[in-house]
């Protein structure tokens, strides 16, 4: 797959960043820390929340680019996990009941320098879900199939055991759902 160019945000969206908007919105603020990833956010609230920004969710596509390069590394950070990339169920970190600050696990970088790709708060993306769809989608900046009724999360949270940390974990959640650790980043054209 070729992608046009983007931007993705270098950390999750934190509650700080969420509280600023809430208030100009009229939304209810989150009491969580400043600057843990913000979550218990559905999916019209991350796109509403980019919006407001300037800004938009990034595309499947544009996600596992961000979180894998252009080699198809199996985690972030390359190959082989351990509680101090990532911050999962039972991997040993100082957070393993409930989110880390955005940017804690700095040998957990992706190749083009984004913190938290998996791990801390599940990410919501713009697309559609669909289990087969990559088998027939675009060579060139796919957007992701029609509506199905489910979008897609990328990232692994958590809660997550560490079997589902891989960068190419995909998971289906309708976009009215909103849990502890549903959560996003922003994306932008280049």
């Amino acid at each position: 797959v070729t992608l046009d160019g983007f931007y993705v945000d270098k950390y999750e969206v934190t509650n700080a960043l969420w509280n600023s908007f809430a208030q100009a919105t009229g939304r209810p603020g989150k009491s969580a820390a400043d600057n843990h990833p913000v979550v218990w956010v559905n999916w019209h609230d991350a796109t509403a929340y980019c919006g407001w920004a300037g800004l938009r969710l990034p595309t499947e596509a544009e996600w596992e680019k961000a979180a894998r390069g252009t080699d198809g590394q199996t985690y972030p950070w390359g190959e082989g996990i351990d509680g101090s990339k990532a911050n999962y169920i039972n991997s040993g970190d100082p957070f393993d009941n409930g989110t880390s600050p955005v940017g804690y696990f700095v040998d957990g970088i992706s190749p083009y320098g984004a913190y938290d790709m998996t791990g801390n708060g599940l990410e919501w993306v713009a697309d559609w879900y669909d289990g087969n769809y990559y088998s027939s989608s675009p060579a060139v900046s796919p957007i992701g199939p029609a509506s199905t009724g489910y979008k897609v999360m990328r990232g692994g949270g958590w809660t997550w055991p560490v079997e589902w940390m891989r960068a190419a974990q995909r998971v289906r959640v309708g976009p009215w759902v909103s849990y502890a650790e549903a959560g996003f980043r922003c994306a932008q054209d280049e």
